[in-house]
Order: C-alpha cells, then structure tokens, then sequence
C-alpha cells in the first residue's frame, strides 16, 4: 500500500498527530478523549499512521545540561569538491560521531551546515580537531557558538482546519 499523501489525512488524523507530539507516551485513552472519538477506531488510526509512516517514532526529550553537553555549537562546512562520492563519503562519516545531532545539506555558501552538542568549549576544541576538520574532503569550517536557545522543538507544525 502506497503512503497517502496528507490531503488525505482527515481532521483526526490531523489532531492525533498533533496531540502525539506534545505527549507520545499519553495513553490511547487520554488522546482518544482529547480527539473527540472512542479508543478502539482512535487506536486503529494511531496504528494505520504509524504504518503508513506518518509517525516514524517515540522518544524521550533530554536536558543537554544535566547529561553533559550543554554547549550547542552550528558549524558551517566546506568541501574541497562537491562531487557524488564525495557527498557520500562525507555522509559515512558524519553518520559516525555521535556528537553531530544534525547535518543539513545547503544551497549558498557553505555545503554543510552541523548542529553539534559537546560538554564545553575545550570539548569543542577537541571535537573540532579530532571529528570535523578530519573528516573527508573537508576544506574549510566555521563555527557559531549558541549564547541561548530561545525556541528549540521537533514538533512539526500542523495545521488544521
């Protein structure tokens, strides 16, 4: 079965969705009262979303601060070609270093650009010699330190009307 494209998800749909990103672990219950429909078809459709990969997963949000990496660095990324196997291979290796929470292909100037979390300015020190600058065909990088973060979400927005 194909996936449905989201002018075929209905108002329900569309709220469960919603709802789930606040709370993901609310029971079906709870949620099939805040959507206004009974468990069972509302557990039926967490179901049918989640088969239908519109709900790819469930996690916990951790504080960075109380887990050791409070520091939250954006790294600008230029390679020394922008070819096919290049991409690949830079790719692998990002895949690979577990600070790296993010790494978004760009238009402009830059190829790369990483949101990275480390413990410190010194982590990012080491960070930046021994993971980034290291990694292949990299030609050039610069670094934003995040003096505060005033929104940060994974929620989608999802409009419903």
């Amino acid at each position: 079965m194909s996936n449905p494209s989201p002018s075929k998800l209905d108002r329900t749909d569309l709220m469960i969705l919603r709802e789930l990103q606040i709370d993901g672990r609310m029971s079906n219950l709870a949620l099939s009262r805040r959507v206004n429909l009974s468990a069972t078809p509302c557990l039926n459709r967490v179901k049918r979303l989640e088969r239908d990969g519109y709900i790819t997963g469930y996690g916990a949000f951790v504080d960075p601060a109380k887990v050791g990496v409070a520091l939250l660095v954006f790294v600008e990324i230029i390679l020394d070609r922008t070819t096919e196997d290049v991409f690949d291979e830079f790719k692998r290796a990002i895949d690979t270093i577990p600070e790296i929470i993010e790494c978004h292909m760009l238009s402009g100037g830059f190829d790369y650009l990483v949101k990275a979390r480390v413990r410190d300015m010194a982590a990012y020190r080491d960070f930046l010699g021994a993971s980034l600058v290291s990694l292949p065909s990299v030609r050039e990088s610069h670094t934003y330190v995040v003096m505060e973060e005033v929104k940060s979400t994974t929620a989608i927005p999802i409009h419903i009307t």
